[in-house]
């Protein structure tokens, strides 16, 4: 297992990951989009994204993105999106993504790394009680459409 952080060469198989990530969310598959969705985020430096191959074949990936804590004065990162093919899960991809996301976040002396879930997604809450991650129960988070 190799894991590399994205640039634009590594663009085509970064979106057809983020491409499969959207369907499996019920989005319609839109390769274009995604090319450029992600283009401009890695051109514009407004995520990062890491690749997990297995040999030379992309199976996983992860994306973050910045934000700020105003109180610890320091940045943060939001870890937005982890996906690993159905044929690879199970065999320590998502963990291994996660823990190169805490790393460079790490490496940035950052506030740390924030995340969700959605409640049914009891191998990915595992997954994250694992590495460290703690159920946020101090905070109400409020979303507006």
């Amino acid at each position: 297992m190799t894991i590399k952080r994205v640039r634009l060469d590594h663009l085509k198989e970064a979106a057809h990951l983020f491409n499969l990530y959207r369907v499996y969310y019920d989005q319609k598959s839109d390769m274009e989009g995604a090319v450029n969705f992600l283009r401009e985020r890695i051109s514009n430096e407004e995520s990062v994204i890491f690749l997990a191959y297995e040999q030379e074949q992309a199976v996983g990936f992860t994306q973050l993105y910045p934000t700020f804590s105003s109180v610890q004065m320091k940045r943060t990162w939001v870890l937005n999106d982890l996906f690993v093919q159905e044929e690879y899960r199970g065999h320590g991809y998502g963990e291994q993504l996660v823990r190169q996301a805490i790393e460079f976040a790490d490496s940035r002396d950052a506030a740390g790394v924030l995340l969700e879930t959605m409640p049914d997604n009891v191998n990915a809450q595992r997954l994250y009680e694992k590495i460290g991650f703690k159920k946020e129960e101090n905070y109400y988070y409020f979303y507006k459409i």
